[in-house]
């Protein structure tokens, strides 16, 4: 399903009642949204078997367990051939200091956020991912001072 047209009222208030809290029983939910716990439990289960919910986790603050330092780097490769994009995909992936990775337009190819515990274990990052790469071209670094919003509500 990619047509959020096809999501309904209750589908949509499913939807942000989980994105608060993916705890909730389907009670809480129901008495909400005005259905059976049935309903909404039937609901769920459409929604994830249509990959609109693709993932339930546990939100960690970074600083708690000592990734206290994050990072914007613009990453611009060298060559953009389809493996070669593909080949950085996967190592971005793969790297657990990567915490997102978005494939852009403008001056850099792809922007990363990353955490690290600090400036060596960033450095060992970029070691890591980008300097061993001879596909790097380039990348610059911004060093987040403050975390004012970090978001992973989509909304419905």
């Amino acid at each position: 399903m990619t047509d959020s047209a096809a999501l309904d009222d209750f589908d949509r208030a499913i939807l942000r009642r989980l994105q608060q809290d993916a705890r909730a029983t389907g009670e809480a939910i129901g008495a909400e949204v005005h259905l059976s716990a049935a309903a909404v439990q039937r609901r769920i289960k459409r929604l994830r078997e249509l990959g609109v919910i693709t993932a339930e986790v546990a939100l960690v603050d970074p600083t708690r367990v000592g990734q206290t330092m994050s990072f914007i780097v613009g990453v611009e490769l060298e060559r953009e051939r389809a493996d070669m994009l593909d080949a950085f995909r996967r190592a971005a992936r793969a790297d657990p200091n990567v915490q997102q990775c978005y494939y852009v337009t403008g001056a850099a190819d792809f922007i990363l956020i990353v955490t690290a515990r600090d400036m060596a274990d960033f450095e060992a990052f970029t070691r890591r991912l980008l300097f061993d790469n001879p596909n790097i071209r380039r990348f610059t670094t911004n060093v987040v001072l403050s975390r004012d919003k970090v978001g992973s509500v989509v909304p419905v």
